[in-house]
């Protein structure tokens, strides 16, 4: 596994891009509402990241037909967008997104509340955020990959949800998916150890229930097997000597 290690200028560029990125994130986030389609949503999305100069970096990835994967409830990730796919109140919306900055990637995804949720499902919402915070504590240069994975596992378990395992975070730069594949699920390894200039994106996938998911017939929505409500939070870092930096944060 060959781990990417970027330049001074590489990790200026991953700035720049992340930093469009969170930009688009924070209009996104203000826009969501009942009533909108997610079509609305993966047009203005398309809109923001183009009105920076970017590509969105999902546009036709491996196939993929939209820019923002807007996924809904009990869709995990990688719901495609459509007209027909009201928002409404109580729902809760995962946007994943990515964008192209003179040649460097950046991804982050956000599960957001429409109007007034659910007690429940703002609890899952917030855990699954905090799990990435427990998680990158150990995101520093001389730890293990499987220390962030743990950490992450060892945020979640308590509240008895259930840990997504077939998706994974990832390395991100030139390409959007690089080595290595990161789990947010306790490791019995430790797995290589982390340089400062590693560039991550560290995204934990947790349902309100059991962990186990299934595709739809579109080939890209990932659903809970049991229909329960699922939550995504996911930032690109950067590996330091210290404490990591969050590139997507806004």
């Amino acid at each position: 596994m060959a781990i990417s290690v970027k330049s001074e200028r590489e990790i200026e560029l991953m700035r720049m891009s992340c930093k469009l990125l969170a930009d688009v994130f924070q209009n996104l986030e203000k826009a969501v509402k009942p009533g909108m389609s997610t079509m609305d949503i993966n047009n203005l999305g398309d809109k923001l990241i183009r009105a920076h100069g970017c590509v969105p970096n999902f546009l036709n990835y491996n196939g993929y037909p939209a820019s923002i994967c807007v996924s809904v409830n009990d869709e995990v990730v990688h719901g495609i967008p459509h007209k027909d796919h009201i928002l409404q109140e109580g729902d809760i919306v995962s946007l994943d997104a990515g964008l192209i900055y003179k040649g460097y990637h950046s991804d982050m995804a956000r599960t957001f509340g429409v109007g007034e949720i659910s007690e429940e499902a703002r609890l899952l919402i917030e855990r699954t955020r905090q799990s990435f915070f427990d998680g990158i504590k150990m995101a520093k240069a001389g730890n293990h990959l499987f220390d962030i994975s743990n950490a992450i596992d060892a945020s979640i378990s308590p509240h008895g949800y259930g840990i997504v395992r077939d998706l994974v975070g990832h390395g991100i730069g030139t390409k959007l998916h690089e080595d290595p594949q990161i789990p947010n699920f306790a490791q019995r390894r430790r797995g290589p150890k982390l340089q400062a200039g590693m560039t991550l994106a560290v995204e934990p996938m947790i349902n309100m229930g059991r962990a186990d998911v299934e595709w739809l017939d579109d080939d890209w929505t990932v659903v809970t097997e049991d229909g329960s409500l699922s939550a995504h939070y996911e930032n690109t870092i950067l590996i330091t000597e210290g404490e990591p930096e969050i590139l997507t944060l806004y």
